[in-house]
């Protein structure tokens, strides 16, 4: 066993109307080596199968499982990532979706890198169809090196002292150069520009917006290569109809020099805050 002492963290998991691609990644997460101290499903807005999926492994996760949901009302991941923020308990916020495999070190690698002042982005191995259908019908989260199925071949290694040296060399400026199904922050960092700007709905460029905020701010990016290794499910590409809208979000936000969001993560805190103290006073 590790016995190191980590920064304690929560981890965020987005997710929409996918069941069994998220019980794969939550079985995941239970086999880290060094495990979260909370997880977050940021739903945003699926049926009750999810539901049911989250209450079937709720009993024998290692960690506190909680679920924030909101009706569905379109492509809303802004608006749930900041509620799954809100309620957060711990300073380090590693944030990842729902259709991923983590490699058993990915907490670990995360929380070896972190530093203050400066958040982490990573990148991710792609599978394709056929291997991603059996891992989802095996429910099977173990996956080699040199698995039929994979691409991103560097992206696949696992080498900490290759993470360390490239952390802060590699594509630290390229705003461009990052995932939000692999990203990790530091609480009062997201406080400072007011978490994910809600005026992005439908797909794309929340995540670079949030990124050019930060950066704005004086948050430095540093980057996970070799290592914080994710596996994404194959699925079809999401409809990109608000795209061009949210590009242009990302373009003023480039050309404004902006670093806070007027409708973002402040709307959350004192209704979580309020639902937490109520729950405690019930458990006690």
């Amino acid at each position: 066993m590790d016995m190191k002492t980590y920064t304690k963290s929560s981890l965020i998991i987005s997710t929409y109307n996918w069941p069994e691609a998220l019980r794969l990644c939550l079985l995941s997460v239970k086999e880290q080596s060094v495990l979260p101290d909370e997880v977050i499903i940021a739903d945003d807005g699926s049926t009750e199968e999810t539901s049911a999926i989250i209450e079937a492994i709720r009993p024998t996760f290692p960690v506190r499982l909680v679920h924030i949901w909101h009706k569905d009302e379109g492509f809303q991941l802004s608006k749930i990532r900041n509620k799954a923020i809100a309620t957060s308990s711990f300073k380090y916020i590693i944030q990842i979706d729902g259709d991923l495999i983590l490699h058993k070190h990915f907490i670990k690698d995360h929380l070896n890198l972190s530093k203050p002042g400066a958040f982490m982005t990573g990148s991710r191995v792609l599978m394709n169809k056929q291997l991603s259908e059996r891992l989802l019908r095996l429910q099977k989260t173990g996956i080699q090196l040199f698995e039929p199925g994979l691409g991103n071949l560097f992206n696949r290694v696992n080498a900490a002292w290759l993470s360390r040296c490239l952390a802060d060399h590699y594509r630290t400026h390229d705003i461009f150069s990052l995932r939000g199904c692999n990203m990790a922050f530091w609480k009062e960092d997201l406080v400072r520009v007011n978490g994910y700007n809600e005026c992005f709905t439908g797909w794309g460029r929340e995540d670079n917006e949030i990124a050019v905020r930060l950066i704005n701010s004086g948050i430095r990016k540093r980057t996970i290569k070799f290592g914080g290794i994710v596996f994404h499910i194959h699925h079809q590409e999401a409809d990109r109809r608000n795209y061009q809208e949210n590009e242009g979000r990302l373009t003023y936000a480039l050309q404004n020099n902006s670093v806070y969001c007027s409708q973002g993560l402040d709307q959350y805190f004192n209704t979580f805050n309020e639902v937490e103290q109520v729950e405690n006073e019930l458990i006690a």
